[in-house]
This record gives structure tokens, C-alpha cells and sequence, in this order.
């Protein structure tokens, strides 16, 4: 590293000269590394300098063919190992096969300069190739492995620094400011604002209240806080992510299943069809030179490699998972990003996914005017749900708890049934809380009263069998449900529909308002598996299901692409799924859409360009127009082509 001394030049002087030097090292790093390359190159420019210039009387044959097999041997040696590990596997027909019979024919025939040219850009082909599969993989990794390495954990009275993986599941860790959140868990400062854009992609600051989740990887913006973990460090949101995505590139894409298999076609076809084009011109063409025709079915050989297709497939697919992660999408394979490409019909789930799922108890109405006595049985049981309702609920009593108007009540032998309510016993006597459906089901008689207009899902209480009261609670849409479903339109989804376990009125005036296609309400989770059956019947084309809670798991599993939404979903629907939106943002659906489309789009341009321009220079190389330097191009130039075709889409902005 150079110096300088900033009393005689400028601090932009001195900057420029520690840019400089970063340069050389960087130069120097990336000669070293692939010194080979650089040997082979300096020796390959030196031969055909000694072939070209007069003076080298002394570059006699001998001396030429000593001189260009130093110069094949660094990179080419490298290749014929590889090529004689396969062959001990009983794999010919590999591209270092292709390239080794090839240069090593060209040395037979007197070509020594291409032999060696063949070989050192197959090389530096495939380290361009390699770094760019390793740097596709690295973003995908670098976008969410943000996982810090220590925690400041509560240890008798004193904070001690540990590895997170040392924190168990309730310890009290405490975050400063412009740090990030070791572990999961439940904010104990009243409030805070966190930076949240490793998890969801988006830049926004989230604002988190008192007793609610904070998620591991999340930057602590403005002032010290505490938080009661929920999750052990391998069991973090941040881990999971990772987990997934890092696991996203082990399932291919039907596309690039279908390019392996054809390269393991194509490759001893084209090394059959080379051999024929030495052979059997011997017996049509007067006078048949063997060199010649040697020569065209090394030319031949060269241009057939299938590195471009087999290398860039993959690569447009990392790509396209990478794109995603950056927007707050975890797509889990290459095969959903071509599911999601060819989707025309979107299933939502209501609750939690086109609305906020944090609802607020509006009213409430009792038969016998003893609302604190409901309420009070109401807090006992829904204290130990974790439904969006009872968290309302809880929500709503919680003043008259700290007040003494309301009282804890004994509660034994609780059971909940996912999309009709909750069966408890509350100080001996039965309780029932739950929908409309699970009254009529226990046979027990709605009282006179009970309005049906009001806006928003009832829960309804009855004890030993009689109607005791109701709740209204409401939830509001969220901010981009609109225009989630309007881009979904416009990026050529055909039909919308929104499934719902509340009261049928309520769901059809929200799929109005969101101007849905079908609307359905008063439905249980098999009722929502038995809707999506019947749509993917009735309908042909891939149908994606978007959801949230416990109860959306089966329909996630059931559909051709299932969406979670990753922030408020429950663990089960985010297993469950192929897709994941960090964000909650049901317009983030759209946009996974538009990134399956493109990657897609990409993918077939590196197939046609492959195939156009291979199919071109074999036909060239048969008839003898073209020579090896064009066959280097037509192999390795193309390969460095769709790899920077691939790579486009990690550029590409979405919406």
C-alpha cells in the first residue's frame, strides 16, 4: 500500500491514491488467483507473437510445440482430471471430455495456438461462470444472514454478553440503539421503532408497542430496550428465513430438470454426430483429407458444449430468488417462481391477509344487563387463545381488570375449534364463545335483540346452554389491499376470490369494496379446502392461495402456489407455503407474479440464444467456414453472454 502525506496533497489527492492501490490489489488478487489463466495467457500472446514476427528464426516446430504445451498444460490439466474423474465414474460425454478431446486433437493436427486458446477460455469461462453461481448465492445469503453474534442477556441483577444460541426461551436480553435484535421476542419497553428491511425488504420504519412480538434481525433505532425471548437462536424468524432460502435452490425448476436431462442427451448426440463428420466423408469426398475433416469435428465439438444452457438456467433461477428476497418475498424454489409466472387465479384468505387482523371489540350487548359478568368470563377463557378475537378482548378488558370492575375466573377443561369458537368450563358451569354456527350446532336459541346490521364479526357467549350476549368487533383493510387486487389485474391474473370464516354480509360488502370476483363467507377451514378444490376444477391454469392463520394451512398445502404472510402468519401456514411475504403487504403477491414472469422470460432468452447461435456455428463448423477462435465464441462467448443475461434480473426494479 502506497502513502501520502496530506500536508502537500489534498484529502481527494489522497483518496485517489488509496483507491489506486485498492485497484492493484484487487488486480493483483484476481491475476493470483487465477494464475494459471494469466501463465497461459502471457505464453499463448508470446507464441503467436514468435509465429507472426520473422525475427524468431529460432520458434522452429519443435521448440513450438514444446513452447504451446507449457502454455496448455496450467490450464488444461486442471480440465483432463476432472475429465478422467468422470470417466472413472463411467461419465464421458461431459464438457471436459468435449474440450479435452478437442484441444488435444488440435495439437495432433498442428493447431497449437488454438488448441491452447480453446482451453484457456473454456477455463476463464468456467471461473466466470463459477464466481457468478457463488455470487448469486452469496446476495441470496448476504440479504438475510444478518444474524448477530452476540446478545446482552439479564444474568442474576447484570447484563452479560453471550452467543445468542446461549439464550434461553425467556431470559430478558436488553438491545442498544443501532443494534440488531438477537433473538425473538416480547417487547417489555413500552414502545419502539425498528428498522425492519433485513426481514421484509422495506426501508419504512416499524413502530412496535409494549407486550408485542419483536423478530430477530430487526435494528433498534432511537433508545435502549428489553425484551422476554420467545424462540431459541435456531428457532428465530432470521434462522428460518435463511433455512429457506439457502434450501429454495435444491428445488429446480421443471425447466432446468428438463435442460439436465437434455444435456445428457444432446452431448453424446453431437459427439456421435462429430465422429460421423470425420468418417463419413471418406466416402463421398475426393481427395479426403483426414486432417481437414479432423479439424471440423473438433470445431464441432467445441461449439456443442452445453455449458451455456446448463450453467445460465440455474443462475436466472438464483436470480430470481434473490430479486424476490430483496423485495420482502421468500420464494422456496426455482419450481414456484415458474408456478407463480403462469397464475390466474389468486385466493385470498380475509383476515390477516387483505385486513390488518387486529381487531377492536365496537360494543357489547348483554341479555341480562350484567356486561361485567360477561366480560369477565369472556377475559378468563380468551386469555389463553392466541386468536386475533381474544387478543381484542383482552385488549378491551384490560382497563377493567387493573380497575377491579372485572375478576378472573377458574377455568378447566378449555377446548378451541379452529373457525367456531372456544368450549370451556368457567367455575363448574359450560361456556360457550364463538360464531353464530356453533350456537345453532349446540342448539342454543339466539335471544330477540341481536342485530344482524351492525359492521363487524360477532361473538356470541352462552352459559349452560343459554344466550348470554355478544361482542361486535371490527377489522379495517389494509392500506394496500386495493391496489393489491388492481395490480394482480393488470399483471394478467384473471380472477380474484376472497374466502372468509366471518358472517357472509361482511365478507361481501369487503370483496365489494375490494371489487373481488367471488366472495364467500361463513366458511370453516374444510369449507375454504373444499372452495379451492372446486375453482381448480372449474377453472384451468395454476391457482394460488394466500392466507394466514393456523386454519389456512390445509388450503396453503391444497393449492398449486401457497402464500403466506410472513410477519403476523402463524408458524404452521409459513411451513406450510411456498411463498412467504415478509412484509404482510397482500400487494407483494403481485409483484412475486411479475419476478416469476421475468425470470421465466430470462431463462427462454438464454435457451433460444444458446440453441440459435450453437445451431448457427455446427452448421459453420460442418461446411468448414468456421475455425476454432469461432468456436470459442460460439461456446464460451455465449455462456458469458446468458450469464449476463441471468444476472439482469438482480438489477430489475419492481413495484
Amino acid at each position: 500500500m502506497g502513502t501520502c502525506s496530506c500536508s502537500t496533497q489534498t484529502e481527494q489527492d489522497c483518496s485517489n491514491v488509496s483507491q489506486s492501490d485498492n485497484t492493484k490489489e484487487k488486480t493483483f488478487s484476481i491475476l493470483l488467483k487465477h494464475w494459471q489463466s494469466s501463465l497461459s495467457f502471457i505464453m499463448l500472446a508470446a507464441g503467436l507473437a514468435a509465429d507472426f514476427w520473422s525475427g524468431f528464426s529460432w520458434f522452429t516446430d519443435s521448440v513450438r510445440l514444446f513452447w504451446y504445451s507449457a502454455a496448455y498444460i496450467p490450464v488444461g490439466l486442471p480440465v483432463l482430471r476432472q475429465a478422467w474423474v468422470h470417466l472413472r465414474k463411467g461419465e464421458f460425454f461431459t464438457e471436459f471430455f468435449l474440450m479435452g478431446i478437442a484441444t488435444i486433437g488440435a495439437f495432433y493436427i498442428g493447431e497449437y495456438p488454438e488448441g491452447v486458446a480453446v482451453m484457456l477460455f473454456y477455463s476463464i469461462g468456467e471461473a466466470f461462470q463459477h464466481n457468478a453461481v457463488s455470487r448469486a448465492k452469496n446476495n441470496i445469503k448476504a440479504l438475510l444472514d444478518v444474524r448477530p453474534e452476540s446478545a446482552h442477556v439479564k444474568r442474576d441483577t447484570e447484563f452479560t454478553t453471550v452467543h445468542p444460541g446461549q439464550v434461553a426461551v425467556g431470559e430478558i436480553i436488553r438491545v442498544k440503539p443501532g443494534e440488531r435484535v438477537p433473538l425473538d421476542g416480547e417487547l417489555l419497553s413500552e414502545r419502539a421503532a425498528f428498522d425492519t428491511s433485513a426481514i421484509t425488504g422495506e426501508s419504512k420504519p416499524r413502530h412496535i408497542n409494549g407486550n408485542e412480538q419483536v423478530l430477530a434481525g430487526m435494528i433498534n433505532l432511537n433508545r435502549v430496550i428489553e425484551l422476554r425471548t420467545t424462540r431459541l437462536y435456531e428457532n428465530s424468524s432470521i434462522s428460518r428465513i435463511l433455512d429457506m432460502v439457502q434450501n429454495a435452490t435444491k428445488k429446480k425448476a421443471r425447466t432446468e430438470l428438463f435442460i439436465r436431462s437434455f444435456a445428457r442427451i444432446y452431448t453424446p448426440a453431437v459427439v456421435f454426430l462429430a465422429v460421423l463428420l470425420v468418417v463419413l466423408p471418406v466416402l463421398f469426398v475426393t481427395p479426403y483429407v483426414f486432417e481437414d475433416w479432423l479439424y471440423r469435428g473438433l470445431v464441432f465439438l467445441v461449439i456443442s458444449c452445453p455449458c451455456a444452457l446448463v450453467i445460465s438456467i440455474p443462475l436466472g433461477y438464483f436470480g430470481g430468488i434473490g430479486a424476490a428476497s430483496r423485495n420482502g418475498i421468500l420464494v422456496k424454489g426455482g419450481n414456484y417462481l415458474d408456478a407463480l409466472k403462469s397464475v390466474d387465479t389468486v385466493i385470498f384468505d380475509k383476515t390477516g391477509t387483505l385486513t390488518k387482523g387486529s381487531f377492536a371489540v365496537q360494543s357489547v350487548h348483554s341479555n341480562n344487563g350484567d356486561v361485567n359478568r360477561m366480560l369477565s368470563v369472556l377475559r378468563s377463557v380468551e386469555q389463553n387463545s392466541i386468536h386475533p378475537v381474544a387478543r381484542a378482548i383482552l385488549d378491551f378488558t384490560e382497563n377493567g381488570i387493573k380497575n377491579d370492575h372485572l375478576e378472573i375466573l377458574t377455568v378447566s377443561n378449555q377446548k378451541e375449534i379452529p373457525g367456531f369458537g372456544i368450549y370451556a368450563s368457567v367455575e363448574g358451569r359450560d361456556v360457550i364463545i364463538g360464531s353464530r354456527s356453533l350456537m345453532e350446532k349446540e342448539n342454543v336459541a339466539i335471544q330477540n335483540g341481536f342485530k344482524t346490521d351492525e359492521k363487524g364479526s360477532i361473538v356470541h357467549v352462552a352459559i349452560d346452554g343459554v344466550h348470554y350476549g355478544y361482542l361486535i368487533i371490527s377489522d379495517e383493510l389494509k392500506e394496500d389491499a386495493k391496489r393489491s387486487v388492481k395490480r394482480l389485474k393488470e399483471s394478467g391474473v384473471k380472477r380474484t376470490v376472497m374466502l372468509s370464516g366471518d358472517r357472509d354480509e361482511i365478507a361481501q360488502r369487503t370483496g365489494k369494496e375490494l371489487q373481488m370476483d367471488y366472495v364467500f363467507g361463513d366458511l370453516l377451514p374444510e369449507d375454504k379446502a373444499e372452495k379451492l378444490v372446486d375453482f381448480k376444477k372449474r377453472f384451468p391454469g395454476t391457482v394460488a392461495y394466500a392466507g394466514d392463520g393456523i386454519n389456512d394451512a390445509p388450503v396453503l398445502a391444497l393449492s398449486d402456489v401457497g402464500i403466506a404472510m410472513g410477519a403476523l402468519g402463524s408458524d404452521v401456514a409459513i411451513e406450510s407455503a411456498d411463498v412467504v411475504i415478509q412484509t404482510d403487504q397482500p400487494s407483494k403477491i403481485a409483484t412475486a407474479i411479475e419476478i416469476g414472469k421475468s425470470t421465466r422470460t430470462i431463462v427462454w432468452q438464454n435457451i433460444g440464444m444458446a440453441m440459435g447461435i450453437k445451431i448457427l456455428f455446427l452448421t459453420l463448423g460442418a461446411l468448414g467456414i468456421a475455425t476454432l477462435w469461432e468456436a470459442v465464441f460460439a461456446d464460451v462467448g455465449v455462456a458469458l453472454l446468458a450469464i449476463l443475461n441471468a444476472v439482469r434480473i438482480q438489477k430489475m426494479k419492481f413495484a
